[in-house]
């Protein structure tokens, strides 16, 4: 097993305390992470390709790594329809899609999936040793879970682990010395205040960095402020004339098939991820795979996705 997979060993199983409800250890692996993992392993793949420095800056970093057979992963099994599906799929998959699972199957032993890394161990894998990482995290559980997971790697330097408010703390790494970043912004969104914060970042980022690469998560639920969400980053990349890219996936429905029933599925029904500054070859590469996780990862009939670049 490669040398930082042992930290997830850290990755805590049994914490109850709920100072903030979110944590990503339920979620891990799941659709949205695969549709999110694959984009920002294809943009940094094309990124890393000039010898300058890259500063990366992760908003919500969680703890790093999670363990799918964990108490919080096998609670919500949610892994079980996104990247175990595709570890089981036959098909050959597209280039993009095929580096994200090796990247997941590298910190894993064998064919079976144990551990899943999350945004900071695979922007890591990826770094060079002159690039920077720098991950906030709020959440106290996660921000300790996140530092000994870190600390295994003897990154030295290269990677930074802070106890703050990414929404606040990024904006001091932008521009970094180097002028080459790209800045991963995925908040839980539980609280509708982070859809304008989620703005209110970008909005600055491009005004003080406006050559930085800008890639935001957002669930795609029956909301107003979700349904706005793109329109409005578009709207901001517009302004500063820089050019974006908007990718959906969608696995199901958000309706309870049953006419007799009221409410909504369980489970998020799909995510985006909207990027400022995108590598040119990332649309090439989504164009390719995202009809395939469409095909492997759909639940019903409504499974689609959606691919868009302006500017």
């Amino acid at each position: 097993m490669p040398h930082c997979a042992a930290g997830a060993e850290g990755v805590p199983t049994g914490y109850h305390r709920r100072m903030f409800s979110y944590r990503h250890a339920f979620h891990a692996g799941n659709h949205a992470d695969v549709l999110k993992h694959t984009v920002l392993i294809a943009a940094l793949q094309h990124l890393l390709q000039k010898d300058a420095a890259l500063t990366v800056v992760d908003t919500h970093a969680g703890a790093g790594l999670y363990r799918l057979d964990g108490d919080y992963a096998t609670t919500s099994a949610e892994s079980t329809d996104g990247v175990l599906r595709l570890a089981a799929a036959a098909a050959t998959l597209a280039p993009a899609l095929q580096d994200y699972l090796d990247m997941v199957r590298a910190f894993n032993q064998g064919n079976n999936l144990r551990v899943y890394p999350g945004s900071p161990f695979i922007v890591q894998r990826l770094l060079r040793e002159h690039d920077k990482l720098k991950l906030f995290e709020l959440h106290p559980t996660d921000t300790r879970s996140l530092a000994a997971n870190v600390a295994q790697l003897d990154a030295g330097r290269q990677v930074a682990v802070l106890h703050e408010d990414g929404f606040e703390g990024a904006r001091k790494f932008l521009p970094p010395p180097a002028r080459r970043a790209l800045l991963l912004c995925d908040p839980s969104y539980e609280i509708k205040s982070d859809y304008g914060r989620v703005q209110d970042l970008l909005d600055e980022g491009l005004r003080r960095f406006a050559t930085g690469v800008y890639a935001i998560w957002y669930p795609i639920i029956p909301r107003p402020e979700a349904h706005d969400l793109p329109r409005r980053l578009k709207a901001l990349a517009h302004k500063a004339g820089k050019p974006w890219l908007h990718a959906t996936l969608t696995v199901k429905s958000s309706k309870i098939p049953s006419a007799a029933s009221e409410g909504r599925r369980p489970g998020l029904p799909a995510s985006g991820m909207f990027l400022v500054n995108p590598p040119y070859p990332l649309q090439a590469a989504l164009r390719a795979c995202l009809p395939q996780m469409v095909e492997l990862l759909g639940q019903d009939r409504n499974a689609a996705h959606t691919l868009e670049t302006g500017g």
